[in-house]
């Protein structure tokens, strides 16, 4: 087996679970490299470490304004492999990562399961109210859903409170305020398929 020397970077923006790695959902480590942007990256490892890279993983790259021409130099000019995972949008569209495609070797889109009804999810829902574009947060924020929850609109945000009410008031997360919920999403469901 090949091995390649590779590096970790994320955005020093994604603090939720450690500062210097990167954690999955249910708290997988790998050690990384937080950054405001890209162009720190270089100069964060030191320039004798990054010539000795030859794979760069970009996690959450969907932070990154910089993102299209620090791909194009490592790849093109500095000839490293660049793995790129981030999302295309969240609760609305955005490009960076988009913006990356065409150039692409190779796309694969992953895709969550549906929170309410456990269909493909393709989409991300913002359970809060906040309006910045940019919210950081985990399950606590945001939950996958399918085409037909994300949008039908009233009926997601009525049960994604739904859901944040019993996430923070422990007197709801009764096993019937959980049946009620699965019943209301059942319903929805239901009612799309007549």
């Amino acid at each position: 087996m090949l091995l390649r020397k590779a590096s970790l970077v994320k955005s020093d923006k994604d603090n939720r679970y450690a500062v210097s790695a990167v954690v999955s959902h249910d708290g997988i480590q790998m050690p990384c490299v937080a950054v405001p942007n890209l162009a720190k990256f270089r100069e964060r490892v030191g320039e004798e470490a990054y010539k000795q890279i030859e794979v760069i993983g970009i996690d959450e790259a969907q932070f990154f304004d910089d993102l299209l021409e620090f791909c194009q130099s490592a790849a093109d000019v500095d000839h490293k492999t660049i793995i790129v995972a981030g999302l295309d949008g969240d609760f609305l569209r955005f490009g960076f990562v988009l913006d990356l495609i065409p150039l692409a070797d190779s796309v694969t889109k992953l895709h969550a399961r549906c929170e309410l009804c456990n269909q493909p999810a393709p989409f991300t829902f913002r359970k809060t109210v906040d309006t910045e574009t940019e919210v950081i947060g985990g399950v606590d924020v945001y939950m996958p859903v399918c085409r037909q929850h994300f949008f039908s609109g009233k009926n997601a945000v009525e049960i994604a409170r739904s859901v944040l009410q019993i996430h923070h008031d422990p007197r709801q997360s009764t096993p019937t305020a959980a049946n009620d919920l699965e019943a209301k999403s059942l319903q929805t469901t239901n009612s799309r398929a007549v």
